[in-house]
């Protein structure tokens, strides 16, 4: 796996790295990954490189989808946001 380039931006406690992989001239596709060390159970997804589907993006995109993803995987392991 060729990673170009990666990003971490923070949400509700986590860690998201979105991580960009070359798939032609400008394009790329997106993968996200979340970290903490607190894991809430039955959760066997943290700390593993997930695709995001619909791509190649652009790079501006392809982080833009990557981090929303990992916000929407976040939110739906911890439910509402009290």
């Amino acid at each position: 796996m060729n990673i170009d380039d990666k990003r971490l931006s923070p949400h509700r406690g986590y860690e998201i790295q979105v991580v960009l992989i070359p798939s032609s001239k400008d394009m790329f596709e997106a993968w996200f990954q979340i970290e903490s060390p607190r894991k809430p159970p039955g959760c066997v997804g943290l700390g593993k490189l997930v695709k995001v589907y619909g791509g190649p993006y652009t790079r501006r995109w392809a982080y833009l989808v990557g981090e929303l993803a990992g916000r929407a995987a976040i939110d739906v392991m911890l439910g509402e946001d009290n």
